[in-house]
Formats: structure tokens, C-alpha cells, sequence
């Protein structure tokens, strides 16, 4: 199991700090918010390269933004390594993908707790990762909504090279739910960062 830390959950007045708190963690998840696709905002491109240089950790740059298209080349330049946007946005998402793609960087999907797994199937062939949105999102600690692991089986039946990553209300009790639906990436930003040892917290979940 590959864990990303959420750094919506950290501390941002010592991000550079809390990043050296979990040196075992696989990947960095970075939410940027507009508040128009979701009710919040949350940090920039040029946050992101601030933090670049503080880690070789690959970011995953979670876009939930309305209008994603327009800042795909920024958040690139910024230090992504890949770069997850909502096909529910305003723009085109297989133009959202071209654009990912031109610029070296994987593409990923995320779908709302309401949206179908399907609809990621007219991109899925050149799609890295997909994220089950197992909360509503927009903010960090909410309990997860179950019923939505079942789409993680859908899309791994159909797409099995996928990686597919769950975000929302992740931690020690509901990781093996993940697990056991198919999941192969977990978001965790409270249960992480409120932990007094992210590390041991990170490598519970890896070894769940």
C-alpha cells in the first residue's frame, strides 16, 4: 500500500518542517482550491514552489478548481509530478489531459462521492491514477463514506494499470476497507499529521 500524506492537514506555518516529519511517506498530496468548485481555497502554485526544493518526494497536485485547463502548464512548472483535476470542472477534461500530458506529467482523474466510476472510462487508457472522493470535498476531516469504495472494483475490473487512490476520512480503521476494496494509494492528512508520530502512523497504514 503506497500512502500520500494530505498537506491540507499540515501545519502551514512550518510546512518545510512537517514535510520532514514524514520522510516515509510515498508521495506528497497537494489540494489546491478555488473556492468555486469547492467551498474553500487553499494554497497556490507559488506555495508548491516553495516546498519543491525542501523534498524529492514525487506531488501528486490535487486540482479542485473549476477552470483547470488555463493552469495546468503553472502547477507543472511549480514542481507536480502529476497533476489530478475533477472531470465534473468546467472545461474539457480529455483537453485537461492533452494538456497534463504535453507538459511530461501524469494525469490523474478524481470523482465526487456522487459521481458514477464510468465516467472516467473515455480518458482511462492514458490516465495514471483515479481518486475516489470519499468525502464531499472542499475540507480535511470528514468520516469517509463507505458506499463509495465500491467503485475502486469497477474501475479495476475494467482498467486494471491504474492506480487507484482513496481520499477522505483515512485511517487506521477504515485503511483496511480500502484495502479490501482494491485500493492501492491512501490519502491521509489528520489521521497523519495529528499523529505525535507521522512516521510510525505512515508505516501502520503502508503495512495495513
Amino acid at each position: 500500500m503506497l500512502v500520500s500524506p494530505s498537506l491540507l492537514a499540515a501545519d502551514f506555518s512550518a510546512l518545510a518542517a512537517e514535510i520532514e516529519r514524514i520522510p516515509n511517506a510515498d508521495m506528497l498530496h497537494v489540494d489546491v482550491m478555488d473556492g468555486v468548485f469547492v467551498p474553500n481555497i487553499s494554497i497556490g502554485p507559488g506555495v508548491i514552489q516553495a516546498i519543491r526544493g525542501k523534498t524529492a518526494m514525487p506531488f501528486d497536485v490535487h486540482l479542485m478548481i473549476q477552470r483547470p485547463l488555463q493552469y495546468i502548464e503553472t502547477f507543472a512548472s511549480s514542481g507536480a509530478d502529476s497533476i489530478t483535476f475533477h472531470p465534473e470542472c468546467g472545461d474539457d477534461p480529455a483537453k485537461v489531459v492533452d494538456a497534463i500530458l504535453a507538459c511530461g506529467k501524469k494525469a490523474g482523474f478524481a470523482i465526487k462521492p456522487k459521481t458514477a466510476a464510468q465516467t472516467v472510462f473515455s480518458q482511462a487508457e492514458r490516465l495514471y491514477m483515479v481518486t475516489i472522493m470519499s468525502v464531499e470535498p472542499g475540507f480535511g476531516g470528514q468520516e469517509m463514506m463507505v458506499h463509495t469504495l465500491e467503485k475502486i472494483q469497477v474501475i479495476k475490473k475494467h482498467f486494471p494499470h491504474i492506480l487507484v487512490e482513496v481520499d477522505g476520512g483515512v485511517n487506521r480503521e477504515t485503511a483496511i476497507l480500502c484495502k479490501n476494496a482494491g485500493a492501492d494509494i491512501l490519502v491521509s492528512g489528520t489521521a497523519i499529521f495529528a499523529a505525535a508520530d507521522p512516521v510510525s502512523e505512515i508505516s501502520f497504514l503502508k503495512n495495513i
